[in-house]
């Protein structure tokens, strides 16, 4: 497993949809948990990330991509969410993720989220601190082995076919 944290989840009722599996939009909800657990969490010197962030900043998603690899159906047992850094940049970061059987015997899904740090006074991107850029450091791992791979881009969406996609 990559740097980061592992956090279980349990399987509300609620999650499943008319299929009986959890629905795809609840994924996000995984994801956004496992975020606050890791950003919470101490930090080897003291202090959470969160800490660093302070009161005048706060982060933003910008991005979320989701590759769904297998159905999780309700069950009494936990999944796990393993969260890790995939990227620093000047002032974002990404985070990596799988979604697994508690043995990690099965991935039910992997995904990456981008993270803006932002200024509550202006609204505008700032660049991460040294002291943020060590603790996102500390949770460094490999990229996410999307299927659609790296040499291979992304479906480009036409007008036409994003109008169709709401």
């Amino acid at each position: 497993m990559a740097p980061g944290i592992r956090i279980t989840q349990q399987i509300r009722f609620g999650d499943i949809d008319s299929y009986n599996h959890v629905n795809n939009v609840v994924y996000l909800q995984y994801l956004e948990d496992a975020r606050v657990q890791l950003t919470y969490a101490e930090l080897p010197g003291g202090g959470t990330f969160q800490d660093l962030v302070g009161e005048d900043l706060f982060t933003l998603v910008g991005r979320n991509e989701i590759e769904y690899l297998a159905p999780i159906s309700f069950r009494p047992t936990p999944i796990a969410v393993n969260i890790w850094v995939t990227h620093i940049g000047g002032s974002s970061f990404d985070f990596g993720y799988t979604v697994t059987e508690s043995d990690d015997s099965i991935t039910f899904a992997q995904a990456e989220t981008s993270m803006v740090l932002v200024s509550r006074t202006t609204g505008r991107p700032v660049r991460l601190t040294e002291a943020q850029r060590a603790a996102l450091n500390a949770w460094r791992g490999d990229p996410v082995p999307f299927k659609r791979g790296a040499n291979r881009p992304a479906t480009k969406t036409t007008p036409a076919t994003a109008e169709g996609s709401h």
